[in-house]
């Protein structure tokens, strides 16, 4: 089976858990910006704790997650919805510092820890909910955790991680959230944050064959576990050629001539997907003419 995420309630609904294996999406994201190792496990990271996010969202409802701390890769972003889906980008994966020398950047390093970790939903409403925190440190383990905490007020223990080979593929990647419901024992919130912060790390775990339930039963204890959902996960962008397209014809007319007579061409590009879309003159004028 594929990437999948597990959604689960324990100690008679005291807790609340969500425990994700990401593996093929942060190779799929990896594969697809051709990001080095330290973009790699900064872009796995929040594409684990997006698609996890995201599952706390209903229907149509969507995020993006961002964190920028002034580091050599710039904005990491993520867009995740409540089907499981998740997309992500590194602004500057290979700039900024020699190709060998961000090769051996520690994530913290490489995103900073000047700035700011933000979440906007669009939850139907005419502007998106917005919440942030300052950076600490720069982990993205930790700044996720404040974001929980602080902004949206829910007391949450995080585990996230990706391993990776030496020719830099993804092995193991995958998080879990655990959190405390209104009216539940803080003493065994406390219990069970310590064993996650005692335990062997996520990947570590997944590398001993263990699935995203197996995970939490191990935290949990399975008696105490009650698995509600198993949901498949994965990479998935929404544009398209008819999206760019539509995008195309929205710049107007004389926008359109503009491209035909100064270069014959278009080329669009998508940040998160890094999908390249190209037009020829004769697509450009029948876009032209339904401009028009």
């Amino acid at each position: 089976m594929g990437d999948y995420l597990v959604k689960a309630i324990a100690y008679e609904g005291q807790l609340r858990a969500y425990s994700v294996i990401t593996t093929e999406i942060v190779e799929e994201a990896r594969r697809r910006h051709d990001t080095l190792r330290a973009s790699t496990e900064a872009l796995g990271q929040m594409l684990t704790a997006g698609v996890m996010l995201g599952m706390t969202l209903k229907g149509a409802d969507k995020l993006t997650m961002k964190v920028n701390g002034g580091g050599p890769i710039g904005t990491v972003s993520v867009d995740a919805n409540a089907d499981g889906e998740v997309r992500g980008y590194v602004a500057n994966p290979k700039m900024g510092l020699d190709f060998t020398e961000l090769d051996q950047l520690d994530v913290e390093t490489a995103i900073g820890s000047d700035g700011v970790f933000s979440v906007s939903k669009y939850i139907g409403l005419h502007a998106p909910f917005v919440g942030q925190v300052p950076l600490g440190s720069g982990a993205i383990v930790d700044d996720f955790s404040l974001y929980l905490n602080n902004s949206e007020q829910t007391p949450s223990i995080v585990s996230m991680g990706v391993r990776l080979d030496a020719d830099s593929n993804v092995q193991f990647a995958g998080g879990i959230i655990i959190q405390m419901m209104p009216g539940a024992s803080e003493e065994l919130f406390e219990r069970v944050k310590a064993y996650v912060q005692d335990m062997e790390s996520i990947p570590s775990l997944l590398a001993q064959d263990a699935k995203p339930e197996n995970l939490l039963r191990e935290i949990m204890g399975a008696d105490q576990l009650t698995i509600l959902e198993q949901i498949p996960v994965r990479f998935q962008c929404q544009c398209s050629e008819e999206r760019i397209s539509n995008a195309i014809i929205s710049l107007g007319k004389e926008e359109i001539y503009d491209m035909i007579h100064t270069d014959g061409q278009a080329e669009a590009n998508c940040h998160y997907c890094n999908e390249s879309y190209f037009f020829t003159k004769e697509e450009l004028e029948k876009l032209m003419s339904e401009a028009s």
